[in-house]
């Protein structure tokens, strides 16, 4: 069974069809990639489904049970899910190891400021960021880090979330993961990926990069104009010629 599907869901912008009667699912153990050229709807469909913007039609159904036409922002760790953005959202001026603490607790962010962590806290931090390569950086503020440290350090955060018991984390978005990332960046976020997956998360990747669609994804889906254009296994698929003309411009 699916951990995550859609039904039919629609967005619109000003007359324009974001998102037009969607019908995909994800599921546990797999990389699930989502490609198309710009403007075909990616960032919109993970944005209505990790309650950024709200659905216009439609349904997002969770674990074949909850049937919801809205996820709010704030109730997306207690239905299971996580997400990374194209543009990182940090606190920034707080420390590397702070911005991984914050999310160490089931309160609500505020008062996790205030709470005061014990080893157990610091030991998940510790294990994160060492497996990222930020360890070395935990006391430097957020804002100081490179694009690509910082990129490391939200994807931390994620693991942290899954690690540390916060919720029970099934899904992992990550919105354009790699872009930015130096060659010893890339290993490091691939090996996370793989073991995300390999811990029977649904983990959903939203990437340009052809070639680490196919090494990762299990399945794809192809987008074009806010619709389905095709899914299935990598190598099949981008070797369609509607996709090639479509996403690669061929």
């Amino acid at each position: 069974m699916p951990v995550l599907e859609t039904k039919s869901i629609i967005k619109r912008f000003d007359g324009v069809q974001a998102v037009n009667k969607l019908s995909i699912s994800f599921e546990a153990g797999k990389v699930t990639g989502i490609i198309g050229p710009n403007g075909s709807g990616k960032s919109t469909l993970i944005n209505t489904l990790t309650g950024m913007i709200s659905l216009d039609a439609g349904e997002i159904i969770i674990a074949g049970a909850q049937r919801l036409q809205r996820v709010k922002s704030y109730e997306v760790a207690t239905f299971g899910m996580t997400r990374t953005f194209q543009d990182v959202k940090l606190f920034e001026q707080m420390p590397v190891l702070d911005n991984i603490l914050v999310v160490l607790t089931e309160r609500s962010v505020w008062r996790s400021l205030f709470e005061k962590h014990g080893a157990f806290h610091l030991e998940k931090a510790e294990v994160v960021l060492k497996k990222v390569g930020l360890w070395e950086k935990r006391y430097e503020l957020a804002k100081n880090l490179s694009y690509g440290q910082r990129k490391l350090l939200e994807i931390a955060r994620v693991m942290a979330m899954i690690h540390c018991g916060v919720g029970d984390i099934n899904v992992i978005f990550l919105d354009e993961p790699f872009a930015g990332l130096f060659p010893e960046m890339i290993k490091i976020v691939t090996a996370v990926m793989k073991e995300l997956r390999d811990q029977g998360k649904a983990v959903i990747l939203v990437e340009h990069n052809i070639d680490l669609i196919r090494e990762l994804s299990d399945h794809i889906y192809v987008l074009d104009s806010g619709e389905l254009l095709a899914e299935g296994k990598p190598g099949e698929v981008l070797a369609r010629k509607d996709v090639a003309e479509a996403y690669l411009g061929e």
